[in-house]
């Protein structure tokens, strides 16, 4: 009898130690993946120590019913109780260490904003299963993204803006079917867009600026109906822009500019949801479509540094609102419109063109 009762007592003692503390092994991979880092001012590692990473481990969440390590959130632009002391530097160097992986029932990585942290995204991160957030913003993160992405069915963000990452966007980014929020921008990204892009039907903002990305815009773009926000700026872009991304939804920010865009202006775009359209600095050509009417409501919309011709449309008069209007640097002529929202527009907003007048240029 006393022999089971020990017996019992410690098979007690195992299971509260597992429930109550994280596992041995969350905190070996812990330390290793703290050991490819260093950070010597704010001193955000100080406090993991002692044998349960669950407990005051900065910057680390677990499961409160398993006690498995569930989001590392290490921001270096976050005002936290280490980041709010004055005269500290947010800056952390080294690598994200492999051992990042162990940590199976990952939800969340965080680690933005430290501007020195640097190698590669470790390839087994696309073996995380419950992975939703990958946030590597601001790094000198390089290599490519790897390429069986993917596979994380559940992610939601992912964001590896501010970085040096090279290669092509992995075609399996496709398969990302829980993907809202897509932040590639102002790395050295080359290759195409994926055609079926458009498989990605739960992406609200795909953000690809500042990269090296090269062909057209694939079509199927418009497929994804809850998608709000494209910016393909400063890019290596060609060809038309699809007619049909004017027809979408909820589209509310178009940016293109400082690319290499060319074919005809898309009637579509003046009269649809878009409220910021940026087509700067391309090759787009013939006239502006006459088509503006009640739901054209621009806050900007600008189309300088084209090969724009004929008139300014008189129906552009009509638009509910336009804030900025740049039309300069193209081949209009004629008369500028007289409007309401007009009367706020200066010169620069139409210069350099073949022959417009009217106010504010010249009286025609």
């Amino acid at each position: 009898m006393g022999t089971s009762l020990l017996i019992t007592a410690v098979v007690v003692l195992v299971v509260s130690t597992g429930v109550n503390g994280c596992p041995p092994a969350d905190r070996e991979a812990l330390l290793a993946f703290k050991a490819a880092l260093h950070e010597s001012y704010l001193g955000i590692f100080s406090n993991w120590t002692g044998t349960d990473c669950c407990q005051y481990w900065y910057g680390v969440i677990c499961d409160p019913e398993t006690k498995r390590v569930a989001d590392i959130s290490l921001r270096g632009e976050f005002d936290g109780p280490f980041i709010q002391k004055a005269g500290l530097t947010r800056y952390m160097n080294g690598s994200i260490s492999p051992a990042i992986c162990k940590l199976e029932r990952l939800s969340s990585i965080v680690i933005s904003d430290w501007k020195g942290i640097s190698g590669i995204i470790p390839k087994c991160i696309a073996s995380l299963p419950f992975l939703r957030i990958l946030d590597l913003i601001g790094n000198q993160i390089s290599g490519e993204i790897p390429y069986d992405i993917g596979k994380l069915s559940r992610l939601t963000v992912l964001n590896v803006a501010d970085n040096r990452i090279t290669g092509r966007i992995p075609r399996s980014i496709v398969n990302l079917s829980s993907l809202m929020h897509l932040d590639l921008r102002n790395n050295s990204i080359s290759g195409t867009i994926p055609q079926d892009f458009g498989k990605l039907r739960m992406l609200s903002r795909a953000l690809l600026s500042g990269n090296r990305i090269s062909g057209p815009i694939p079509y199927t773009i418009s497929y994804i109906y809850r998608l709000s926000d494209i910016d393909l700026s400063m890019n290596r872009i060609s060809g038309p822009i699809p007619e049909s991304i004017g027809k979408m939804a909820v589209l509310a920010t178009l940016n293109l500019d400082g690319n290499m865009i060319s074919g005809k202006l898309p009637a579509t775009l003046m009269n649809s949801s878009i409220s910021i359209l940026n087509l700067s600095r391309n090759a787009i050509e013939g006239n502006i479509p006459d088509v503006f009417g009640p739901r054209s409501y621009f806050m900007i919309m600008d189309l300088s540094y084209n090969n724009l011709k004929g008139p300014i449309p008189k129906s552009i008069a009509s638009a509910s609102y336009i804030g900025h209007l740049d039309l300069s640097h193209n081949h209009l002529c004629g008369s500028i419109p007289v409007g309401s929202w007009f009367e706020h527009l200066e010169a620069s907003s139409f210069v350099n063109n073949d022959c417009l007048c009217g106010k504010p240029l010249k009286t025609c």
